[in-house]
């Protein structure tokens, strides 16, 4: 038996060793609906799992939430879109090497008649007055998304926002809330991309666009391996140099489901 046990533990600890190796490859992304939704990821990861052998697992929520499982080291690295939450999460050390990666805009959307009369305006805070002093319904994504925070803010900075049952909390990702914003006959706000691919499903119309308030910056940042040492930090590093490379960066830019750039590249 016992010269039996020997010849077993070297090939126990092998398979021990090809386990943890295979495990490695693996590479856990939290990001935003937009990037899932708009089918972004779909077309890039192949590209870098191929280059790299690592398959990557992506978990598409808010941004707020994105930021959550980064900081709680269920994940190795994110992206996202809310730059003053992406350099809070860095200076509290939860994050490191965040990059520029590409950007679009924010824009507001609503239905063909336009009951609020704001089509046309390039000034999203005179749009936000509009649809809180009329009737019409303004649908939030309500999800502590960089969508979301954006929306408080422009409200904010109006001073003033819809009543009652004239503004929904959905808490739901962009995608939800734009087929909701159709059903209802009701306003959003959206990232450009997301609605990019909702729009022939849901009938919905631009009506604000052009304000430069409505810049929409994506960044990725690798969590802390002194925060979490168990995480894939080499991973996460090779996504970044990767997804900030002249090669993903030209991807990025050639990215046009229906004809329509819906990001744009912006690493250094």
């Amino acid at each position: 038996m016992k010269r039996r046990a020997l010849i077993l533990l070297p090939a126990l600890a092998a398979l021990a060793f090809c386990g943890g190796a295979h495990a490695q490859q693996v590479l856990k992304l939290s990001t935003t609906t937009s990037t899932e939704n708009s089918g972004l990821l779909a077309y890039l990861l192949p590209a870098f799992e191929a280059k790299t052998g690592m398959k990557v697992q992506v978990i598409s929520v808010g941004t707020g939430k994105a930021l959550e499982l980064a900081k709680n080291g269920d994940v190795d690295v994110t992206l996202v879109h809310a730059r003053a939450a992406e350099d809070k999460f860095v200076a509290e050390g939860w994050g490191v090497d965040r990059r520029d990666v590409m950007y679009n805009d924010f824009i507001v959307v609503g239905p063909v008649a336009d009951p609020a009369g704001i089509k046309g305006g390039k000034d999203v805070l005179a749009a936000f007055g509009k649809l809180a002093a009329g009737q019409a319904r303004f649908i939030s994504r309500g999800d502590n998304s960089g969508t979301d925070i954006m929306e408080k803010a422009y409200w904010k900075q109006a001073g003033t926002q819809p009543a009652g049952t004239r503004y929904v909390s959905a808490g739901l990702g962009m995608g939800e809330v734009l087929t909701m914003a159709a059903e209802l006959q009701a306003y959003t706000l959206t990232d450009r991309a997301t609605y990019g691919v909702y729009q022939a499903k849901t009938g919905l119309a631009v009506m604000v666009q052009g304000d430069p308030r409505m810049f929409n910056p994506y960044g990725i940042i690798a969590v802390n391996p002194a925060r979490h040492p168990g995480i894939n930090y080499r991973g996460a590093k090779q996504l970044i140099e990767w997804i900030t490379s002249n090669d993903a960066q030209a991807r990025i830019a050639a990215f046009k489901p229906a004809g329509q750039q819906l990001f744009f590249p912006s690493a250094r």
